[in-house]
């Protein structure tokens, strides 16, 4: 049940709020999120029903499963590229506490609706492996406490690193593309996907260490 995509997400959310309010955000969010992945295991007749066509494009069935991951995989995109540009450009906060609160509801929502589209085919898994509603709902459980537990953790370090930061929006604009390409029935292997962030998080993970070497050689 426990995607990185998950916390890299969470932890680009989260970053805009206040320092005292983000581990506040994160528990919140991932809350709610695990009492809507609880929800969805209730209604195992509804999640069922997710993958019966709905209509039909151009001789392709599209059912409610494929309209989700569209809508999350655009939503992935969009924000995705709204966070590179005001990285880039470097957007003033506004300190009004009215829009501090409108804020941070708005990202814990967010939290809880990506999280639903992330774990939509590990639910359909869930589902699959286990008989038992009651093992199903504790590794559902199991799996945001462990979330919780990581989430400050990778947050503090992708705020600590800005490449780290960029690195994990291009990921998330990746795993967009993926969603979106699942949706329209061109699914991509989740382990080309992982490969490819893992392999471009070790030659960052290299890059940093270079960095910090030559700035800790002495100068002549």
């Amino acid at each position: 049940m426990l995607g990185i995509d998950n916390l890299i997400f969470i932890s680009i959310l989260v970053e805009r709020l206040p320092a005292q309010l983000q581990n506040k955000a994160r528990v919140s969010g991932l809350a709610l999120a695990m009492l809507a992945r609880i929800g969805l295991l209730f209604s195992l007749v509804w999640i069922t029903h997710l993958v019966t066509p709905l209509f039909y494009v151009a001789a392709q069935s599209v059912s409610g499963r494929d309209l989700v991951l569209l809508g999350g995989g655009a939503f992935l995109l969009v924000k995705s590229v709204l966070e590179m540009h005001q990285g880039l450009e470097g957007a003033a906060r506004d300190p009004n506490r009215t829009q501090l609160r409108h804020r941070f509801a708005a990202v814990i929502v967010q939290i809880g609706l990506i999280d639903i589209v992330f774990s939509l085919d590990s639910v359909f898994t869930a589902i699959g492996l286990a008989r038992e509603l009651t093992v199903m709902v504790a590794a559902i459980v199991v799996a945001i406490i462990v979330m919780m537990l990581v989430s400050r953790a990778l947050g503090a370090f992708i705020h600590r690193h800005p490449t780290i930061k960029m690195l994990a929006l291009a990921f998330l604009l990746l795993i967009g593309f993926a969603l979106i390409a699942e949706g329209l029935h061109f699914p991509i292997p989740k382990g080309y996907l992982y490969f490819a962030m893992a392999f471009a998080v070790g030659v960052e993970l290299l890059n940093m260490r270079l960095r910090r070497r030559l700035k800790e050689r002495p100068r002549t």
